[in-house]
């Protein structure tokens, strides 16, 4: 029997995502991807799927999957209360489903996304080498919409070798992220101005960046000109005319000119990427020479 999965509710947004584009930057092609790599990675290894197997990524909860045949998924990420056919079921565990049951997300208590990984990966057409939908240049499968089908791929040979994965969930108050100071960082008059800020996630927040908001970065008064564009990278701290930093998620552009001032280290990127509008941000320096 074929193993499909029938979306039935999408809530605010619903993707398909794996681990993205590497190395296609010199062709103007961004690596987008999961915006939590480690929810995704996390949800794929419980099912005994490759780390980069695509599966779905929820915001705010509200997607509904009616599955075909028997497949076996887990969840990850962002805490969303989870059931099957109204049988409440957990995150970060195995969670069975016979064909024709139905697998439903509400909304989460804490963070932003959570990852649906299923055994065999979600098996769309690949666009470059990624299933990955990539919000800014359009590449990629479009947003999930209900009444969509989509196919799973092919069991794995290994098999799950754990039933739950004790991991904490992101956290709801103000997330501490680190950093190190960026290329561009002599454009700002005090960079430390970034570490004694406690700055809040915009609403305008996306995939492409989270937006913070709170204070100014002000520019320094000898700092004329703009920069030429150059390479840009996930969790560059970028600043532009406004003075509120904008910090570079999955699906930022390959290139930008606004000043670099800090780059998030990698793992902190991923905490960023679970930040609800409204939620507190502070940074952290990892060394302590400023310019």
């Amino acid at each position: 029997m074929t193993r499909e999965l029938e979306v039935l509710a999408v809530g605010a947004l619903a993707l398909v995502e794996d681990l993205g584009r590497p190395g296609l930057g010199a062709s103007g092609v961004g690596r987008s991807g999961a915006a939590d790599r480690a929810a995704l990675r996390l949800a794929n290894r419980l099912v005994a799927n490759p780390e980069g197997a695509a599966g779905i990524e929820v915001v705010f909860g509200g997607l509904a999957v009616r599955a075909s045949a028997p497949v076996t998924v887990a969840l990850a990420g962002a805490p969303a209360p989870a059931d099957v056919d109204g049988a409440a079921v957990a995150h970060h565990s195995l969670v069975d489903l016979r064909g024709g049951q139905v697998l439903r997300l509400g909304g989460p208590g804490t963070g932003l996304r959570t990852y649906l990984a299923v055994r065999g990966g979600v098996d769309v057409a690949p666009v470059l080498g990624s299933r990955s939908t990539d919000t800014l240049s359009g590449l990629g499968p479009p947003r999930l919409e209900v009444g969509q089908v989509l196919p799973i791929g092919p069991e794995p040979n290994a098999l799950p070798v754990v039933d739950v994965a004790p991991v904490p969930v992101p956290p709801g108050g103000t997330v501490t992220v680190h950093a190190v100071l960026g290329p561009r960082a002599e454009y700002v008059a005090e960079p430390e101005q970034l570490t004694a800020v406690e700055w809040t996630a915009s609403s305008r927040s996306d995939r492409v960046g989270v937006r913070l908001e709170g204070g100014r970065l002000r520019r320094r008064d000898d700092a004329t000109g703009e920069l030429p564009s150059e390479g840009m990278v996930r969790g560059a701290v970028q600043v532009p005319p406004s003075g509120e930093p904008v910090v570079f998620l999955a699906d930022h552009p390959v290139t930008g000119g606004y000043p670099v001032v800090a780059t998030l280290c990698d793992a902190d990127v991923d905490r960023l990427a679970q930040v609800r509008p409204g939620q507190g941000v502070r940074f952290v320096w990892i060394t302590r020479s400023l310019p």
